[in-house]
């Protein structure tokens, strides 16, 4: 079948308005986005930290930064931390604000592509004109728009999106290290409880030891009955001592538990055995620390790349607030069938179709725009201001822990030589008890101060180990900005990991 041609003014129309296509698409791909391009926010970083110790001099091991908590070398601290990463509820929330975020920058980037629909409908009229008329009327067609970003708006969106889903990313890793510090330091902790209820352990046999030694020394009337009340009394003190870290070891159990996923109710940590060489053996495993350069600390920890990023993001968003104050430029096309039945379809004077391009322009809005513009603008400063802040509170936090395990290491040296002249007292206080030279105050007196001496000892070490730690993590973990430029290839594998989990 053939087809009339169209009309000449519709021949002529068509290279008109692919004319204006092609200009309008030449003009987007080649015109500047408006905006400030963005340069990352300026800070006053130091050569070099001020707080150091003689515990640096030591050869640092180096932070693996998938596995940091591996230098404590505990088998069970490593199994916890697998179950925190994959089933900790925290990190499976700040994940799923990732893709989020993900999906939101997604959403910007389609802003690039025209939009297209179809419609199809029926309808059954009666009209007037030309006498009474009573007809169906059949439509199908195809529509589509498109607005070219002539002054950036989408391109400036799209990088507002980038780098939100960019700062996700960043907070993801922020709260998985911080989930893990937090197990390491309850784990940590909870062992060095078992150590101080070892310690107690021993002591109460020792002081059961020692009330024997009076009872003997009464019933032969060498002593007075005061001493064997002292003794008495002395060993229910520490043995009370001794049950109230039941209770502080059952809470640190049941955090481990929340931490990796299970309740409290169903999960238990056996305690360390007993061994009289164990503080030494959990001292000389302390792990010094590489605490890197001031500079790195912008590229390695992830709440600092995460103000970054939102700082970029919020200067991305200053230029879409700038591109309203430009013409917006629509182009259209239109075509389908229309007539009074579908044989009528295959007729040209039912084909209908159209193109065209359209310019608007706000003239006036009551000051809106420029209202945006300097929300954004404040929006920007705002989050260079909390760029920062945080930068500043990574170095203090640096700096503390720094401060605090240089003190610790001199602390512990100091309080070792404390116990070992306070054991020896206790052991010359009972020899001169026995020889009836000494008094049973002055064993008590001893035997007190020798307790206290390895109780704060072992809180020392505890001290040291939460420290090592939050240096750990003061420094990020291992963890680099560079993991943002993957950030999407991480987040499948990290939601395939917990499809498997869940699964």
């Amino acid at each position: 079948m053939n087809f009339p041609s169209p009309p000449r003014s519709l021949r002529t129309q068509r290279p008109l308005t692919a004319t204006i296509m092609a200009a309008a698409i030449a003009l987007s791909l080649t015109a500047c986005a408006v905006g400030p391009d963005y340069v990352r926010p300026a800070m006053d970083v130091p050569a070099s930290y001020k707080e150091s110790g003689p515990w640096k001099q030591a050869q640092p091991q180096q932070i693996d930064s998938s596995n940091w908590w591996e230098i404590y070398g505990d088998a069970t601290l490593n199994g916890l931390m697998q179950q925190a990463n994959q089933a900790n509820q925290n990190i499976r929330q700040a994940e799923a604000q990732y893709r989020q975020a993900r999906a939101a920058a997604d959403a910007a980037r389609a802003g690039f592509w025209p939009t297209a629909g179809v419609n199809a409908g029926v309808d059954r009229a009666r009209s007037n004109s030309n006498g009474v008329k009573l007809g169906n009327n059949y439509s199908a067609g195809l529509q589509g728009s498109w607005e070219p970003d002539v002054w950036g708006s989408v391109r400036r969106s799209v990088e507002a999106g980038d780098a939100g889903s960019q700062a996700s990313a960043a907070d993801l890793a922020a709260a998985r290290l911080s989930i893990q510090a937090t197990l390491a330091q309850d784990y940590l902790q909870l062992r060095v409880t078992d150590l101080l209820q070892d310690l107690y352990a021993r002591t109460t046999a020792a002081y059961a030891r020692s009330l024997q030694l009076t009872q003997s020394q009464y019933a032969a009337g060498v002593t007075l009955r005061s001493d064997v009340a002292l003794a008495e009394s002395q060993l229910k003190t520490a043995e009370a001592q001794a049950i109230d870290l039941q209770a502080q070891r059952s809470q640190l159990e049941h955090a481990i538990a929340i931490l990796t996923g299970k309740a409290p109710s169903g999960f238990a940590l056996a305690a360390l055995p007993a061994d009289t060489q164990m503080l030494s053996k959990m001292q000389a495993g302390l792990p010094p620390i590489p605490a890197g350069l001031p500079s790195d600390l912008l590229e390695r920890r992830p709440d600092i790349a995460s103000a970054e990023r939102r700082a970029a993001a919020a200067n991305a968003n200053i230029g879409v607030a700038k591109s309203a104050f430009f013409p917006a430029l629509t182009l259209s096309a239109s075509g389908g069938f229309n007539g009074a039945s579908l044989a009528q379809w295959f007729s040209t004077p039912s084909r209908v179709w159209s193109l065209g391009a359209a310019l608007a322009e706000t003239i006036f809005d009551g000051g809106l725009r420029r209202a945006h513009s300097d929300q954004a603008i404040a929006a920007y400063d705002a989050a260079v201001a909390q760029y920062k802040q945080t930068v500043l509170g990574g170095f203090q936090e640096v700096e503390d822990n720094l401060a605090t395990l240089s003190v610790l290491d001199r602390e512990a040296i100091a309080q070792n030589q404390a116990v070992q002249a306070s054991q020896l007292a206790e052991r010359l206080a009972l020899s001169q008890y026995r020889a009836g030279t000494a008094t049973y105050l002055t064993v008590v007196t001893a035997q007190t101060l020798a307790l206290s001496n390895e109780r704060t000892l072992v809180q020392l070490l505890g001290r040291q180990l939460l420290a090592s730690v939050a240096l750990i993590k003061a420094v990020g973990g291992g963890w680099d900005a560079s993991r943002l430029a993957n950030a999407e290839r991480g987040s499948q594998a990290q939601n395939k990991t917990l499809n498997n989990t869940t699964n």
